[in-house]
């Protein structure tokens, strides 16, 4: 076994088939792990998915959007049976060892050159344990070491009035901001709420921001949300919600529904909140409780989010 950082990589493995992967990060909550790889192609990551997500028993569902793949995981061990095309690649191992998150990768010729080599040279990778190099017909096998990180997942409304602004704007620049402050800005999703919803300002929808976040940084990403939107919505109505972990409970997922389906009040925003420990915050005005709850329960769920229930 051969340790390497991303730098040594770059410099043990100079070569044209080498592709380094942008970024690696890891995101746990008790027992299930999610990773998020972005990986050098687009669309020609898709096999890769495709291997993973069939080949894995410790994959539980996977996604792509773009070259993002998303991997929502469970700990464990369970080796492969690796065979060229039909098991090439996938997860055979993953351990939480305190601060440190350790991601077992195989993969057949290319594949085995993804596992350690390609994906080690990312952002956010601390470092490999390089186990079985891989490339040409080898099997390549290596742990990819990644800081352990949490997620917390940011629903927002009413940050905008009838004549100015627009809530999803705002919300992504917000989102680039703590990006630049160092926070891993992950994702932006617009819910689509009830149309009909006289407090609306115009299409009424609502944003959840996902954000990936060592535990002591959560405090600050939250405080400096605030103080952002205070200093930029045109609202005397806007709040937020926070999320914290990966999962989404059955009840929020139907509150949700229930808000995009039909008139909510800010009584059951709250009351639902605090029976699932969600930090419910107003910041300029309790009104965009509603919408900023309901942001949460379907940031997972794109096509979902965006339907409009009532056409008429």
């Amino acid at each position: 076994m051969e340790i390497l950082k991303p730098n040594q990589l770059k410099e043990k493995f100079n070569d044209p088939w080498i592709a380094p992967y942008q970024k690696v990060l890891t995101m746990v909550d008790g027992n299930k792990v999610e990773i998020v790889e972005f990986h050098p192609c687009i669309s020609g990551s898709h096999w890769l998915l495709h291997q993973y997500k069939n080949n894995s028993d410790l994959i539980d569902s996977a996604y792509r959007d773009g070259n993002k793949h998303v991997y929502s995981c469970h700990i464990g061990c369970a080796p492969l049976d690796l065979k060229a095309s039909f098991n090439a690649a996938g997860i055979d191992e993953i351990v939480v060892d305190g601060d440190e998150v350790k991601v077992t990768h195989a993969g057949l010729a290319g594949a085995g050159v993804g596992a350690g080599m390609c994906r080690g040279m990312g952002e956010g990778v601390k470092y490999i344990e390089l186990l079985e190099e891989g490339g040409g017909s080898k099997v390549g096998r290596a742990r990819v070491v990644t800081p352990k990180l949490e997620k917390v997942v940011i629903g927002i409304d009413d940050t905008d009035v009838k004549d100015a602004g627009a809530t999803w704007t705002m919300a992504h620049n917000l989102g680039v901001e703590l990006k630049n402050e160092g926070f891993e800005y992950l994702d932006h999703v617009i819910v689509q709420l009830y149309p009909h919803n006289p407090h609306k300002t115009q299409n009424c929808v609502s944003i959840a921001l996902t954000f990936a976040v060592p535990e002591d940084k959560k405090e600050e990403l939250i405080k400096r949300t605030i103080e952002i939107l205070k200093r930029d919505t045109l609202s005397d109505k806007t709040a937020i919600a926070v999320l914290e972990g990966l999962e989404i409970p059955e009840k929020l997922r139907q509150y949700s529904i229930a808000t995009k389906s039909g008139m909510m009040d800010i009584e059951t925003a709250e009351a639902t909140a605090k029976e699932l420990d969600i930090d419910l915050i107003a910041i300029t005005g309790d009104q965009g409780k509603v919408g900023a709850l309901a942001a949460l329960g379907l940031y997972n769920d794109v096509e979902e989010a965006v339907k409009v229930y009532d056409k008429s």
